[in-house]
């Protein structure tokens, strides 16, 4: 399925260039990591070679042919969740080269990805291609969850061509792109794609998985207190002392 090109109502220009000097990418934490070991200027070829704020042709067709990504988000107080969304080729939609937006359906109830979404906008993205070039995407940015109806409305036609019986979207993660940028092929494990029937929309819990892990019926530890984020604990003591002092 070819990626979803729409001729926007309100197109979206790239921004002004500017006398100022960009900032780095990358959080403090990693400037700190850098500095701590000696990897300040290996770091700035890479941000400099492959970190973009846009997603550039290659990469609008590499996320045109992923059947699957990795989501993650954090609520507010920093605590994480990873999520597997999966789909037909296409499934992700490139709205422009600085917006994309996914699809989300009845699911769990639990809506964590989606409840951090509300609180803290920012959101990761990884697709990986597992069976042909063995490489992957990192996409970044700031996501808001938008009704199905309302997305429709906003981008006609960018939802169709996909609706799959039992799986209509009830809304979509609409993301606009901060970074983009590869991920290596090192360690990617190469992946032979096999026919098989998925029972999209299925509410029967054993072709969902059932309680594969043995969790239900097993105690909790409700007393052990929960731990806030951010902490420089596990880091080095000289990049601990150097995000201390800012």
């Amino acid at each position: 399925m070819a990626p979803y090109r729409p001729a926007l109502p309100e197109p979206r220009n790239a921004p002004e260039p500017s006398a100022a000097p960009a900032a780095r990418p990358g959080s403090t934490g990693e400037h700190a990591l850098q500095e701590e070991h000696g990897s300040t200027r290996r770091a700035d070829r890479f941000y400099d070679d492959q970190v973009r704020d846009r997603l550039l042709p290659r990469m609008v067709e590499f996320v045109g042919r992923m059947e699957m990504a990795f989501v993650a988000t954090s609520d507010a107080h920093g605590e994480c969740d990873n999520s597997l969304r999966a789909g037909l080729p296409g499934f992700i939609r490139v709205l422009d080269e600085f917006t994309l937006a996914y699809p989300e359906y009845r699911g769990n109830g639990v809506f964590a990805s989606l409840g951090n979404i509300l609180e803290n906008g920012h959101i990761g993205i990884l697709m990986v291609d597992f069976v042909e070039s063995l490489i992957g995407l990192h996409v970044n940015g700031r996501a808001r969850v938008v009704d199905d109806a309302a997305f429709r409305s906003r981008y006609p036609g960018a939802a169709g061509g996909y609706d799959v019986p039992g799986r209509r979207a009830e809304r979509w993660v609409v993301v606009d792109v901060e970074e983009a940028y590869i991920h290596c092929r090192k360690h990617i494990p190469r992946m032979e794609r096999v026919t098989e029937k998925r029972d999209w929309g299925t509410d029967d819990p054993a072709r969902k998985g059932g309680d594969f892990f043995g969790a239900k019926g097993t105690p909790l530890r409700s007393s052990r207190p929960r731990r806030r984020f951010p902490s420089t604990t596990h880091l080095h003591g000289g990049a601990s002392r150097t995000l201390r002092r800012r």
